[in-house]
């Protein structure tokens, strides 16, 4: 059953007038505002933020950065995008589909390069929504998001054995073939007590999972515990066995001396237009990495509370606060859906719930920073393990024969390549591929029947679908069999015709004039009558020529009683 929209609170916000090229969803979210739905508010932030606590330090240990970079960005980016996107409901701040990313960007360039590389991704997003370039988005097919998807999730994975199994490495490389030949010449330095407590808290965290829901159903007092993930209750636990029993295992204080308990200052990288030119392909993938997982996340959360967010409001917001925020210390951020889906099951209204998020992980940051030393890195490891797990559509592969070949072939293509060598590489060759499935199945869709006559001099033919660059064949075979005296081409089916079918016509047109046959063209209206117009094709064949319907022009077509029917001269 579909999640209903909180009682109370607006179905829908208005959406924004046409007038206003930028006009962030709080401002009419906040119209008719009150103290209830101010507290209710209050009461998801806080929720959503206690969840993001853990997620937003794993996430940022995972791309090879300080667990305070997840904090940073949760609170800085998610309080721009709550004020200044497009959803009313919509939480951001760093996400796992940036992981492989943004470590491959630190291992192969650098942190101040990815501080460049990220602020480049958030004007390229801000540019993508002010030229209102976010319905584009949608355009991407689903196998491909799948793909790319799923191949991220398993990279995740296999990320984090190493925390998991307590594994002793000192660099960890960035390819897949390269991290499985390190894991495997690591697994003497096996760490059990890492091991164990990873183990332990991953099957913490799926039995609160599946076990809460059902104690829910059978005990009232049961629902209280739904508002704590189980990945806080996995976290602290594990924090408290550490340092209570002294466990030898990595910890952030042993890694990375804890987190500070202050906002960072400015950071300002220096920056080159040689440094930018290298940075503009793996810029170019967060951008569109981030614009895909923030609308398809609003998305979601449209169906869940009845409204719809306005994608080139919520681009612009992701851009501000992808170009604000490293500057800051942060990393990539966007929209996520774990802690949008908690936002609003925990009866979020608008965008303030997103604000109190963020306000509340600043307070953790600065009133509880030191009690991070003792988290352990393994508890982090299992955590991500498990968002890896919810994160992949593996019913997909169970499903793929339910599904045509170019569609197992893209989903699998994009799967592979986003394991085996890179994303972008993976999502490139999966656009290409969907690109001329596509091309493919329009061309199969547009096609030409005869019509049956008696007069052997004169052929008729139906065009149905759209004449592309596609289908171009289907003239340049009636250009390769002329009749003897006339051609009549029926196009009232004919929805499209491109410039290269209107190029293809008018050679079927200097064919037929070269060998005396004359050319009726019969039905055109709308787009194909306007490029026939303005490619010249009307004036090559004549005014004359053209027919509103096949029966007036096979009547044209046929000879005059007792007249010649030799084709003409």
């Amino acid at each position: 059953m579909a999640d209903l929209p909180t009682p109370g609170a607006p179905t829908s916000a208005p959406t924004p007038p046409r007038s206003h090229w930028f006009r962030p969803r709080i401002v009419a979210a906040l119209q008719g505002y009150n103290r209830q739905l101010f507290a209710q508010d209050v009461g998801a932030g806080i929720t959503v933020g206690v969840v993001a606590l853990p997620l937003a330090m794993a996430f940022a240990i995972a791309s090879g950065l300080k667990p305070e970079a997840g904090l940073f960005t949760a609170i800085i980016a998610g309080l721009l995008i709550s004020v200044l996107g497009g959803s009313r409901v919509q939480i951001g701040g760093p996400a796992g589909a940036f992981i492989v990313i943004v470590y491959g960007i630190v291992e192969r360039y650098g942190l101040a390069n990815l501080i460049i590389a990220t602020a480049m991704s958030g004007v390229m997003q801000f540019a993508m929504g002010f030229f209102k370039a976010g319905t584009l988005i949608r355009f991407i097919p689903i196998s491909v998001v799948i793909g790319f998807t799923n191949g991220i999730a398993v990279l995740i994975a296999v990320s984090q054995i190493k925390e998991f199994l307590g594994l002793q490495v000192q660099n960890m490389p960035a390819d897949f073939f390269g991290i499985l030949s390190t894991l495997h010449h690591a697994l003497p330095s096996l760490n059990l007590n890492a091991a164990a407590l990873a183990l332990a808290c991953l099957l913490l965290i799926v039995v609160w999972q599946l076990a809460i829901p059902r104690l829910e159903r059978r005990y009232h007092w049961a629902k209280h515990l739904l508002l704590v993930p189980g990945s806080v209750v996995a976290l602290v636990l594990a924090t408290l066995c550490v340092a209570l029993l002294q466990l030898p295992v990595e910890t952030i204080g042993s890694r990375f001396g804890g987190i500070p308990s202050a906002l960072p200052a400015l950071q300002w990288p220096e920056f080159s237009w040689s440094t930018a030119r290298f940075l503009f392909i793996p810029a170019t993938t967060l951008a569109l990495l981030g614009s895909i997982e923030s609308l398809l996340c609003a998305r979601v959360a449209d169906g869940m509370i009845g409204e719809r967010h306005d994608p080139n409001q919520e681009l612009m917001a992701q851009g501000i606060a992808n170009f604000v925020t490293p500057f800051f210390g942060g990393m990539p951020a966007t929209g996520t859906i774990a802690r949008t889906v908690t936002n609003i099951k925990s009866g979020a209204n608008s965008p303030i719930a997103g604000v109190v998020h963020a306000m509340t992980l600043l307070l953790v940051v600065l009133l509880a920073a030191p009690l991070a030393r003792n988290i352990p890195l393994a508890a982090m490891a299992a955590i991500l393990m498990f968002v890896a797990w919810n994160m992949g559509e593996w019913r997909e592969f169970v499903h793929l024969r339910q599904y045509r070949v170019p569609y197992r072939i893209t989903l699998l293509s994009v799967f592979f390549l986003t394991v085996v060598f890179d994303l972008t590489v993976a999502v490139e060759v999966g656009l290409v591929a969907a690109c001329l499935t596509f091309i493919y199945r329009i061309s199969s869709l547009t096609r030409s029947e005869p019509v049956t006559l008696a007069d052997p001099g004169v052929q008729a033919h139906r065009l149905y679908g759209a004449l592309f660059f596609g289908a171009v064949k289907l003239i340049e075979e009636l250009q390769d069999h002329l009749p003897q005296r006339a051609l009549v081409l029926d196009l009232k089916n004919l929805i499209y015709i491109d410039s290269s079918g209107a190029d293809t016509l008018l050679d079927l047109a200097h064919a037929c004039a070269k060998a005396h046959v004359r050319l009726i063209v019969c039905g055109l209206a709308h787009q194909p009558m306007d490029i026939a117009r303005r490619c010249g094709l009307v004036h090559l064949v004549g005014e004359s020529q053209l027919f509103p319907d096949l029966a007036s022009g096979l009547n044209a077509a046929a000879p005059e009683p007792g007249g010649d029917t030799s084709p003409a001269s």
